[in-house]
Parts: C-alpha cells; sequence; structure tokens
C-alpha cells in the first residue's frame, strides 16, 4: 500500500542507520524476514501466535467479488478483523470489513460511506479497542481524523451474521498524518501507527513511527487524539531503494510490539518484523 502524493520531499533512499530503528521508549529485539507473498500487507497476533496478511493470501471467494485488497489486520478474543477495499471497478461506495470467529466461520460487513469520508481505495487498516467493542480504520490519504465502527460480533450493536457497518464516530487528530499503513491499541488510550509516508513536511523525516494518546477510551462517539512522534521506522539490510511500512502489532500477553516493513528490490521478494520491547 502506497500513497503516492506530493511532488516535493524527502524519500529515504540508502540502507538504515542505528537511528532508523530507534523508537523511543522501546528497544529492537528482533528482526527476521517472511515472505512477502504471505506478509506484504500486515500483521497480527491471536493468542500470541503472529499471523500475517497479504493479498495472495485473500480467500478466493472474496477476490472473485471484487475485494482485492486487504489491510493491516487486528484481534482479540481469537476473533480476527480485517479491512479491505474493492478494486474491481470504482461503482462501489463501501468498504468492507470481515471478522473470523473463533470457531472458522466469517462474516462480511460493509460499510457505507459517509460525506467527507476519504475514497473508497484507501482502507487501510483496523484494529480493535482493548474492550473489544470497537474498531478504529484509517486511510493513506492525507487526513487529520480516524474512523471508529461497532466491533461486529463482539459489540451488540453488530450481531454475528454480516450485514451494514454504521459508523459512529470519529478520532480528531491535533495534527495531519499521511499514509497511515497501520495502527494497534497499547492500551485503552494509547495507539501506535506506523505510516509509509515518504516526505518530510509533516514530520522531521519519512516513515514516521507515532503514538496517537486519546482523550479517553473509546466510547462509542466523537474522540481527540495528541500526536507525538516516537521515531522511524526501520529501513535497515543490504538493499537499498525504497521501504514500504505495512503492519503494527502489540501483543498485550508478551508486551511484544511488532511491525512489519516491505523490502526494496532486490530484497523485494521478502518483508522484514521487527520486535521490540518496552525500555
Amino acid at each position: 500500500m502506497r500513497f503516492a502524493a506530493l511532488a516535493v520531499a524527502l524519500l529515504f533512499l540508502g540502507a538504515g542507520t542505528a537511528d532508523a530503528a530507534a523508537i523511543r521508549g522501546w528497544r529492537q529485539v528482533d528482526r527476521t524476514t517472511v515472505s512477502r507473498t504471505l506478509a506484504d500487507e500486515g500483521l497480527g497476533t491471536n493468542k500470541s501466535v503472529v499471523y500475517y496478511r497479504g493479498n495472495a493470501g485473500i480467500p478466493q471467494p472474496i477476490k472473485d467479488e471484487g475485494w482485492g485488497h486487504i489491510g493491516d489486520t487486528d484481534a482479540i478474543r481469537g476473533h480476527v478483523f480485517d479491512a479491505y477495499q474493492w478494486t474491481k471497478d470504482t461503482s462501489r461506495t463501501t468498504k468492507m470489513f470481515l471478522v473470523t470467529l473463533p470457531d472458522g466461520r466469517s462474516f462480511k460487513y460493509e460499510h457505507e460511506l459517509e460525506p467527507g469520508e476519504p475514497s473508497l481505495n484507501a482502507n487501510s487498516f483496523v484494529t480493535v479497542s482493548p474492550d473489544g467493542q470497537w474498531l478504529v480504520a484509517g486511510t493513506l490519504e492525507k487526513v487529520q481524523e480516524l474512523f471508529v465502527f461497532p466491533a461486529p460480533v463482539l459489540n451488540p450493536r453488530v450481531p454475528a451474521g454480516g450485514g451494514k457497518l454504521p459508523l459512529v464516530g470519529r478520532i480528531k487528530l491535533d495534527r495531519p498524518v499521511r499514509s497511515v499503513q497501520g495502527c494497534d491499541f497499547i492500551n485503552a488510550v494509547r495507539i501506535l501507527c506506523g505510516t509509509s509516508d515518504n516526505f518530510n513536511d509533516l514530520f522531521p523525516t519519512s516513515m514516521s513511527f507515532l503514538q496517537l494518546d486519546l482523550a479517553g477510551p473509546v466510547r462509542g462517539g466523537d474522540n481527540r487524539a495528541r500526536i507525538q512522534r516516537l521515531g522511524q521506522v526501520p529501513m535497515d539490510g543490504t538493499c537499498t531503494g525504497s521501504f514500504v511500512t505495512e503492519g503494527v502489532d502489540y501483543d498485550v500477553a508478551t508486551g511484544l510490539l511488532r511491525m512489519s516493513v516491505n523490502l526494496p528490490t532486490p530484497c523485494s521478494a521478502e518483508t522484514a518484523v521487527y520486535t521490540f520491547r518496552r525500555r
């Protein structure tokens, strides 16, 4: 997922340095790689088991319908939530969220865009609040808000079986962000996000890693968040070029923070996964 905008500003090129992996408040404890075919769009943990998301792994019936792009994922209590974009044509006016239950059943929920919401081709991530009641989703465009929905199945407002998913609130950010690829709650009032923003007009460097401090827990209405930049998403390895942030996940059970980054050519067959612990 990459958002092409602006023709000026800094594109981070070259191998990463120690500073590139410096995330304030966190220390890197591991780096591994996985096949980009399976992991080029995000990652999550389900009962402390790491799982990945890639466009090649979209179930064929869903892809055949026209949902050809998947975003960064999240899971809670064995329920897995995925964000989908419609890629078949330009006729659709909905986004889709898929919930997969612990027993393997899955249900589709579509959200009809409301005035002021970004375009359909921008359903870049979904994360679920720690109480399991609310989904927060975002977009690749330059925005100053995130979007809140009831968490299907877990929230009684949206029962199992599929159907429509209403927008119930917006999280107003205190400054604009661009190309937010993945986010995850680390507690009820804090969200961590990775961007693939190649420019430095909004923050001091490209590929910023951000902390969003909410005014209060998500309750199904509007909220506010103050943004702090914690550093730059890691960019290292033997290949130089354009790195793309994809996924962010925090495992409450282990305290591990992970982020996934697609590597540049000729390393582009792989996605790097970085693991952090609190300092």
